[in-house]
């Protein structure tokens, strides 16, 4: 694991330091987390806008009018289902 020097506030730093207690973590985790989201946000972006993509090339459908379930349709449909 690499090490990472920062230069920050002091009265910063303190107040991180109070707020990591009262949370039970530390500094040093809640820096290593934020740079974890930051640095994957723009993987996570992607693996999005793949399926955003997948879904609109999809050829699935509920037909032109969509669904239109009542409460006493999915009633009904579950009873139906086998029970266990």
């Amino acid at each position: 694991m690499a090490n990472l020097t920062l230069s920050i506030d002091g009265g910063l730093l303190k107040r991180a330091r109070i707020k990591a207690l009262q949370e039970d973590t530390s500094v040093n985790a809640v820096v290593r987390e934020y740079l974890n989201e930051y640095a994957g946000s723009e993987q996570s972006r992607e693996a999005i806008r793949s399926v955003l993509e997948l879904a609109e090339r999809s050829e699935a459908s509920s037909g032109s009018e969509g669904r239109r379930w009542t409460r006493d349709d999915l009633y009904e449909e579950r009873t139906r289902w086998p029970r266990r």
